[in-house]
């Protein structure tokens, strides 16, 4: 998000769903609107959550989103709308399926491919339950430190290393509140397990409509997990130890879920390796229901020292 002290949680969340909002242009064609002072990367939860929604409008019965799985192919650049064309694979009686492939514009004209998401639909249905593992024992959110405040704590620490870029951008005010368990790998430079848990909501109530809490849960989904792989090597993006970037990203929603209450978020990495780190993540509300699990690949290499030669 751009940076901007005085901002007000409700205007934060306003701009949040005008962001996660797409246009409709064409038949099967959308645009994703840029982030509003937005720099450099395009966030990649960003791009999977307009995908979604674009697949979501689509989608013209009581079919809705129950998975995902998305590719990221090219990082995205600020400032530049996003376009996102469907192709309608399959529509069934009880699933349907929409293929969206989000490109970027040229300064030629020429489109460039950003990322390719395909999502499954279905109409509600009852059928067998089970859950395999419960919700984990934690701290409640009550109990606990939101993460502004500790970027807060951890940028005066680490001033003196910060440019005023660096620190802007740990402190920009954000839509989606978090209250962190344990400790992420920017707050530690301690190797330890590969597990962190974190609850997150929307800074400010948002509006009745599933479609959207499915598209905000999906945006949240893209904090903390690929970091979770980094949590064993004791190494953090933000201190400029690592280089990285999410190769692809898959959800399957279990149990709508509201992004305004609080959920939490634990995810786990059962291995890293080969420049690559593998993540999960499950998605539980207050009540312990399993509501979304969460999977994703990332390139994860140890940046190099600019005094390092080459071979």
């Amino acid at each position: 998000m751009a940076s901007n002290e005085s901002a007000a949680p409700a205007d934060l969340v306003a701009g949040l769903v005008r962001l996660l909002t797409a246009e409709k242009r064409a038949a099967d064609i959308y645009a994703g609107h840029p982030q509003k002072g937005g720099v450099g990367r395009v966030f990649g939860g960003q791009v999977l959550a307009q995908a979604l929604q674009a697949a979501q409008a689509s989608i013209t019965d009581d079919k809705t989103a129950h998975s995902l799985h998305a590719y990221f192919l090219r990082g995205g650049k600020e400032g530049i709308p996003i376009e996102y064309r469907i192709e309608r694979d399959f529509d069934g009686r009880s699933f349907s399926n929409r293929r969206v492939v989000a490109a970027q514009e040229n300064e030629d004209g020429t489109s460039t491919p950003i990322l390719n998401l395909t999502a499954s639909f279905q109409v509600a249905e009852d059928g067998m339950e089970h859950v395999d593992s419960p919700m984990p024992d934690v701290a409640p959110p009550e109990e606990l430190k939101s993460d502004m405040e500790m970027r807060r704590i951890m940028a005066d620490k680490m001033g003196y290393k910060l440019s005023d870029a660096q620190r802007a951008l740990m402190l920009r005010p954000r839509p989606i509140e978090m209250r962190t368990i344990d400790r992420l790998h920017w707050m530690n430079s301690e190797p330890r397990e590969p597990r962190a848990h974190t609850w997150f909501k929307t800074a400010a109530p948002l509006p009745d409509d599933p479609d959207l809490h499915r598209a905000i849960i999906t945006y949240a989904s893209d904090y903390t997990l690929l970091g979770t792989s980094a949590l064993p090597h004791g190494l953090s993006w933000m201190r400029g130890e690592l280089v990285g970037a999410s190769l692809d990203h898959a959800i399957w929603f279990h149990k709508e879920a509201r992004a305004d209450e609080w959920l939490l978020y634990a995810t786990d990495a059962p291995w890293s390796g080969s420049g690559r780190g593998f993540n999960r993540g499950r998605i539980f509300n207050r009540a312990g229901d399993l509501v979304a699990s969460v999977a994703q690949e990332g390139m994860m290499r140890r940046r190099k020292s600019k005094s390092t030669s080459s071979d």
